[in-house]
């Protein structure tokens, strides 16, 4: 008997569906949407970012094409206009809680924080176009918005996701909204510099490493012997300034380290953690570790569709980003599940060179195995990474 589901439709298998449905009537997501319904709204989305569409008369063009094998999943077709006013006015919400439900499947024990458990920080730039003006704005003359991540890099996915206008300041983002693993260890750069955020991490029996300003006054309680051929230059047990104003006391009141290192370009820098038991050289790989986000966003910039948007609206742009990152978390789980042993986006090259091919994912996988992708980028494997 010929297979009846193409590529697309058994990734759509590893989407909770029941999980979506759920969040859809939760928050009202068919409200204003009676003509396209919420699994088809994120059906579309995500074809979009496998196909890389232009604009939505793609995603319109390739959902009518494939209208019989998706009608199934109760996945129907929709015209451009429709996707247009449903990606203004449809809540991410639900979007978002698959998000929650794939990230448990890929890391069922995430719950049980521990100091090895190490999240990254991070926000990335991303231009919605002109149209965004209103809502998203960096400079006088420069129309972009951020995407403020925190990544695991041992499981390789994203934990946490924000969107804002530019000019939002990433601490601000992260002492609002940002979730605080306890336990776990934080790395980030000098966009997340106040000692009350570092305060909060310390209270939930966190780690963190960062970087000091150069103009940051210490007070140093002790000096601890540096690594012989080693990249650290200082070790030493320091404190805070005790007062950041005239009218405000640093809430950050326990001793930390200072730990000098020089770069590989020969740069000298000085990094803060309040880890007084792991070594210098240590703490010097978790800080180096921070660029692991950046690979990520570069891999999500080149892979998926998050440089030209479908909508100019912050709920458009959100939606899809939610559904890059969907796609992402999907396409990882059908690595997962057929158990291939070529990176993930290797594989990715080749699902979506495939997508609408009726062919069972685990013979692709026999073919990656034995020939690889058509087409793979040098850096495919950049996000394969062993800690």
């Amino acid at each position: 008997m010929p297979l009846q589901a193409t590529v697309f439709s058994r990734l759509l298998q590893h989407i909770p569906w029941d999980v979506f449905d759920l969040a859809v009537e939760e928050h009202d997501g068919e409200k204003g949407c009676r003509e396209l319904t919420a699994r088809s709204h994120l059906t579309a989305l995500l074809a979009g970012q496998l196909i890389h569409a232009n604009g939505l008369r793609d995603i319109e063009a390739v959902m009518e094409a494939q209208a019989p094998m998706l009608k199934r999943r109760r996945i129907l077709p929709a015209r451009r206009s429709t996707l247009s006013d449903a990606n203004a006015v449809r809540p991410a919400a639900p979007f978002e809680a698959v998000i929650a439900a794939m990230l448990a499947k890929l890391s069922p024990t995430k719950a049980r924080y521990a100091r090895r458990d190490l999240r990254l920080i991070d926000s990335t730039l991303v231009r919605p176009g002109a149209g965004a003006a209103e809502w998203a704005r960096f400079e006088s003359r420069c129309v972009a918005a951020k995407v403020h991540v925190v990544y695991d890099p041992r499981a390789q996915v994203p934990t946490f996701f924000e969107l804002t206008g530019g000019n939002v300041n990433d601490i601000t983002l992260a002492k609002k909204a940002m979730p605080i693993a306890p336990g776990a260890t934080y790395a980030f750069d000098l966009g997340y510099y106040d000692f009350g955020f570092w305060a909060d991490l310390d209270a939930q029996r966190c780690r963190f490493v960062t970087r000091l300003k150069k103009n940051t006054r210490l007070t140093v309680l002790s000096r601890r012997p540096v690594p012989a051929n080693s990249n650290i230059t200082f070790d030493r047990v320091v404190r805070l300034p005790s007062r950041l104003a005239r009218s405000r006391t640093n809430p950050f009141s326990k001793p930390g380290r200072a730990i000098g290192i020089v770069l590989d370009t020969g740069r000298r820098i000085t990094l803060f953690t309040n880890d007084l038991k792991s070594s210098a050289v240590t703490i010097a790989e978790l800080y180096k570790t921070r660029w692991q986000i950046e690979l990520f966003f570069r891999w999500i910039k080149q892979n998926l569709h998050i440089h030209h948007f479908h909508g100019r609206s912050q709920n458009a742009v959100r939606l899809q980003i939610a559904a890059a990152i969907i796609v992402y978390l999907m396409v990882k789980l059908a690595h997962m599940a057929t158990g291939a042993k070529k990176t993930v986006a290797i594989f990715f090259k080749t699902v979506t060179a495939h997508l609408f091919n009726l062919i069972d994912l685990n013979l692709l996988v026999q073919r990656i195995e034995r020939r690889g992708a058509l087409h793979t980028p040098r850096d495919a494997g950049q996000l394969e990474f062993v800690l």
